[in-house]
């Protein structure tokens, strides 16, 4: 990798870019730097925020995790799940780790010292940041009008038509970005964009005042993770190109980028994870001349079951394009 990159920062959700990317991005010897909307509104962390009028922790702490070097029994705990509230995605209980957080940040009331202290105790290489402190939610407008509310029924469509595709996403009122992680976007000489939910975890990030300019003056190389496989409500029927575009069109400047899978897995191997995932709808469709020197086209899967990408094979591709 080029001496010049020393600082990474990675925007994505909770799920798809600490198991992607930061699983073993973080054993290279690189400042990495990661932050998420802080707009979740269902789940644990949608509960949390509405009850206690907190920020949403529920994707910091998962990169707080996947940063984590401390022993297994704290990274345990962190995820052991207490109470009896039912949840739509099927769990009982909040994660420790968001309550935890949510208590820190009530008692403690200064997020530095908050932060500092999740750090420590997880013992994080890196930093995770919020994109913002304040208090808002996303709106989607469909192709046919319709605008739909919040984070959790544009993840999880509940109650509007799946089929119909997603026009726009806005915020509910003007919010500025979290000044630290604004800095650390200006450090970076890295800027890694995904895997995640395409409209409910990564255009989110580029709402907030500030976001947008910082990334567009940036000189960092911009690497987008296009996600392996569509989801319902979301992505329907999405391409490699429509991903990247979306992203550039909210991003407001292009990116250098555009890391995505090209093995096809059996259709039986494609069957059986969607039983276990039955919002995920297909393998991304690959567009059909692509210019090969943005568009990165590389068998990144792991190598049987589940149709998630491959950390080693990620980072390996993002690092060699980096050499360029």
């Amino acid at each position: 990798m080029s001496k010049k990159i020393k600082k990474i920062v990675c925007f994505g959700g909770g799920t798809a870019l600490p198991k992607a990317v930061l699983a073993d991005l973080k054993k290279y010897p690189y400042e990495i730097s990661t932050t998420a909307s802080m707009l979740e509104s269902g789940g644990s962390s949608g509960q949390l925020r509405v009850d206690f009028k907190s920020l949403s922790w529920g994707d910091l702490r998962r990169h707080l995790l996947a940063l984590s070097e401390a022993p297994e029994w704290k990274k345990k705990i962190f995820q052991f799940r207490v109470g009896r509230e039912i949840f739509d995605d099927g769990h009982t209980g909040h994660p420790f780790g968001n309550v935890f957080l949510v208590g820190l940040e009530l008692t403690v009331k200064n997020l530095k010292e908050v932060l500092k202290i999740a750090h420590e105790f997880l013992e994080v290489k890196g930093r995770v940041f919020p994109l913002t402190v304040e208090f808002a939610h996303i709106y989607a407008t469909l192709e046919n009008g319709e605008v739909i509310f919040g984070e959790d029924e544009i993840d999880v469509p509940k109650r509007h038509d799946p089929n119909l595709k997603i026009k726009e996403i806005h915020l509910a009122k003007k919010i500025k970005a979290y000044h630290p992680t604004l800095n650390a976007i200006k450090e970076a000489d890295l800027i890694i964009i995904g895997p995640g939910d395409l409209y409910s975890s990564l255009i989110p990030c580029f709402l907030p005042e500030g976001v947008k300019k910082v990334i567009q003056k940036s000189k960092a190389k911009k690497i987008l993770i296009v996600n392996p496989m569509t989801k319902l409500g979301e992505t329907n029927n999405f391409s490699v190109l429509d991903f990247t575009n979306e992203i550039e069109k909210y991003l407001g400047c292009n990116l250098d980028y555009a890391i995505y899978n090209n093995e096809i897995p059996p259709k039986a191997r494609i069957k059986n994870y969607k039983k276990e995932h039955p919002e995920l709808l297909d393998t991304v469709k690959i567009n059909k001349n692509l210019d090969k020197k943005k568009f990165v086209g590389k068998n990144l899967l792991v190598k049987s079951g589940s149709i998630v990408y491959d950390s080693k094979k990620v980072v390996k591709t993002i690092l060699n394009l980096c050499r360029r």
